[in-house]
């Protein structure tokens, strides 16, 4: 029998329903850079959620400057994550949501305290504590249980390198195999895999039953053992990682 104990969840488009936002204003820093490098390409909100969902704003400055052969010093990298940042926290202050039915599942799993839960993010830390307080979630992650690729590791880095679930796991003092992780990427889901750790997909943030049914192959096929479509579906698919002989 598999033992779990913690329970780690992606933020973006999991706990909060944030990519939509947070794409928006990151384009506008995006094509502002590609302005000022003179390169005329643009990209939309929904283009952007197309080519990197999963992905922090570093990790995407990476991959636009391989594709437009764009040079970023560091100095400049940094100011462009700083920017990004602060336009993005500002839009989700304003406009962030919770997924739909996750809050009543955290709130019965925070009142039980069967699981330790933590925060496993991509994003700037920044960003993910701003988006769980605006919908009321902080209350059921402790601030040393919120970690991020982009801020918390001695070297930033974006899913999908497991880099930020080691550390996670670490700091916790729990063996992946202890350890259950809730991913709505390809991106997210390949980090929690490569890490070792088992990983419950969820769907219900993308648009459409088309495009979630899409992505539930796409979660399976990169290692996800279950895939919810709705927060009411939790309780009954964590209970097959515990009834599980072997994952």
């Amino acid at each position: 029998m598999v033992k779990v104990t913690h329970l780690l969840f992606d933020c973006d488009n999991t706990l909060v329903l944030s990519e939509d936002l947070a794409f928006e204003a990151c384009a506008e820093v995006l094509n502002r850079i590609l302005a000022a490098n003179d390169i005329p390409d643009r990209y939309t909100g929904s283009q952007l959620i197309a080519d990197f969902v999963g992905m922090n704003f570093r990790g995407m400055l990476h991959a636009l400057g391989a594709k437009f052969a764009l040079k970023i010093s560091p100095e400049d990298e940094d100011k462009y994550v700083k920017d990004e940042e602060d336009q993005v926290i500002a839009t989700l202050l304003q406009k962030a949501e919770p997924c739909v039915n996750c809050t009543p599942v955290l709130d019965e799993l925070h009142k039980e305290g069967k699981y330790g839960l933590a925060v496993v993010s991509s994003s700037a830390l920044r960003r993910v504590q701003a988006s769980i307080k605006k919908v009321g979630q902080d209350v059921y992650f402790p601030a040393d249980h919120v970690f991020s690729a982009a801020t918390s590791l001695p070297k930033p880095t974006s899913k999908p390198d497991p880099a930020v679930y080691l550390f996670a796991c670490e700091k916790l003092g729990k063996d992946v195999k202890e350890c259950v992780a809730v991913e709505d990427s390809k991106s997210g889901t390949l980090s929690a895999v490569r890490a070792g750790i088992p990983v419950m997909g969820y769907v219900g943030s993308y648009h459409g039953k088309e495009k979630q049914e899409e992505m539930k192959k796409a979660l399976l096929k990169e290692g996800a053992y279950n895939v919810m479509t709705d927060w009411t579906e939790f309780r009954t698919l964590l209970a097959e990682f515990e009834k599980a002989e072997k994952l």
